[in-house]
């Protein structure tokens, strides 16, 4: 989709965006998500347009294990949310599309109850060949959905590695999904991973695997505590939850609510979305000066040149750089 095939002015588009108009927000992201100079810029004047009704939403990022009931989770809570009079949006990450494409494409079939639900919007986000355009437009797509007028900004991700890292940097409160008799409890998964969480929740707390998860709560409780505290001040929580039952989902939201009227007390909340915009903007001008590079096509042989020298052990990767980099900017004078 580019630009001129939408036959629409950017006022007129912004206005449809700003009325809650699904479609408009769907062309509005695929536009954020297209790598044609024109469609970007459009979409940059249409957020330019719309910022000030932007940031006004609770950012949610939820992960968890492959199994864990990620996405039964989130139907469950986001349709909880709705009847609370919230509007939801679910943005999907999954870095490793790029190798199994459309793994992500199946969240919206099984989230049926949110899917259908008139208040609740389901998107994959942009899946670049590196982390940080997915993350570059899934903050687009955060302030676009804002625009919009959704409430609640769910960013899921899958697996457990470094789109966490990168998730965790765009949204308010990261929840991190466990499963119960995994043979996870005592080493936590990862500890990284475990002190990014505000809160962990673990999963399919019912029938027989009721009482694993009990255990699976004191454990993560105890190693909790021996965590430094966050720089929020927060101290991270535990709690079960079935998705089956509807056990666990309006705890979550009190929990989550709890959070954030705690750190709109400490500051936290404004200081850390100013951070998280300053993140952004390195991220892009890394993102943007690597996509340069490679499109360059007096860097293109270079570039093969130095690959070459490396895999002949030839010269160290950190020296090749840098001297590509000296290259690239002799290039542009």
């Amino acid at each position: 989709m580019h630009t001129r095939a939408i036959n629409k002015s950017n006022e007129e588009f912004a206005s449809k965006l700003l009325a809650g108009n699904r479609v408009a927000l769907g062309q509005a992201i695929t536009l954020a998500e297209s790598k044609t100079e024109a469609d970007m810029l459009f979409a940059h004047e249409l957020l330019t347009r719309v910022i000030g009704h932007t940031g006004k939403s609770v950012r949610i990022g939820i992960t968890g294990v492959p199994g864990v009931g990620k996405s039964t989770f989130i139907d469950a809570f986001g349709t909880y949310l709705t009847t609370l009079g919230k509007k939801v949006a679910v943005l999907a990450v999954d870095p490793s599309s790029t190798k199994t494409k459309g793994s992500i494409l199946g969240d919206k079939t099984r989230m049926k109850n949110l899917s259908r639900n008139p208040n609740a919007f389901i998107r994959p986000t942009a899946t670049g060949t590196v982390l940080g355009g997915v993350a570059d437009r899934t903050r687009e797509t955060v302030l676009l959905c804002e625009a919009a007028g959704f409430d609640i900004i769910i960013i899921e991700t899958v697996g457990v590695g470094q789109s966490e890292t990168t998730v965790r940097t765009m949204v308010d409160f990261f929840l991190l999904l466990m499963l119960a008799g995994a043979g996870d409890e005592l080493q936590g998964i990862k500890k990284g991973i475990i002190e990014m969480a505000d809160a962990l929740v673990i999963t399919k707390a019912d029938g027989e695997n009721e009482v694993a998860a009990n255990q699976a709560w004191a454990n993560y409780q105890h190693a909790l505590h021996l965590l430094a505290p966050a720089s929020s001040g927060w101290q991270a929580r535990v709690i079960t939850a079935s998705a089956v039952q509807h056990t666990g989902i309006a705890e979550t939201w009190q929990l989550i609510e709890s959070f954030l009227q705690a750190v709109h007390l400490t500051g936290y909340f404004t200081r850390n979305r100013k951070i998280q915009n300053q993140t952004w903007f390195y991220e892009s001008i890394q993102a943007q000066l690597f996509q340069h590079l490679h499109q360059s096509e007096k860097m293109k042989t270079h570039l093969e040149r130095y690959e070459q020298e490396i895999a002949n052990d030839l010269c160290l990767p950190s020296a090749a750089a840098h001297q590509l980099v000296k290259d690239f900017l002799k290039a542009l004078i």
